[in-house]
């Protein structure tokens, strides 16, 4: 047998390990529902896990190693998790506030703070942390704060603080 067909099959049989998660370095704070889906997100994994490893020899490998990086990455955000205060005021803007502000234009936009692992644009869920949350958080009904966007920085105004929604 020929040194190439040898290689070739030692290849094959190697799982690629995944990329590793980045960890963020700013603190992990959470709203109750972001706590919960990151609770949820482990037991999933683990169950997963689970079903891969009652395989035995028939087990895809490469899913076990992206369920364990996976894991990692979760049980790491999970335990470093702090469990923000309920945002209650209608006057400033903390984690868990849906915020309406307006851009120079008149515009309006309606968003709300969450932790980074909860964020999701689409449904305007933005992360604290990111430019647009760093601006709003702290601001208070009325506050024009500086958006500062790769498109260029935004004058926007606070026109609404609603308490959190999200349990």
């Amino acid at each position: 047998m020929s040194r190439a067909f040898v290689n070739e099959e030692i290849a094959a049989v190697q799982t690629e390990q995944p990329v590793e998660r980045l960890i963020s370095t700013q603190p992990n704070y959470v709203t109750p529902r972001g706590l919960a889906q990151l609770q949820s997100r482990v037991a999933a994994l683990q169950a997963e896990y689970s079903q891969q490893n009652a395989l035995g020899e028939a087990a895809d490998k490469q899913r076990q190693a992206d369920i364990e990086r996976d894991l990692r990455y979760f049980n790491q955000r999970l335990s470093s998790a702090q469990l923000a205060a309920p945002a209650t005021s209608t006057e400033v803007v903390q984690i868990g506030s849906r915020v309406t502000f307006a851009n120079e234009q008149d515009e309006e936009q309606q968003v709300q703070l969450v932790g980074e692992d909860e964020a999701d644009a689409a449904h305007g869920l933005i992360n604290w942390g990111s430019p647009l949350g760093r601006a709003l958080l702290g601001a208070r009904l009325g506050d024009e704060v500086l958006w500062k966007r790769p498109a260029g920085d935004q004058s926007i105004e606070i026109v609404r603080i609603e308490p959190a929604d999200i349990q």
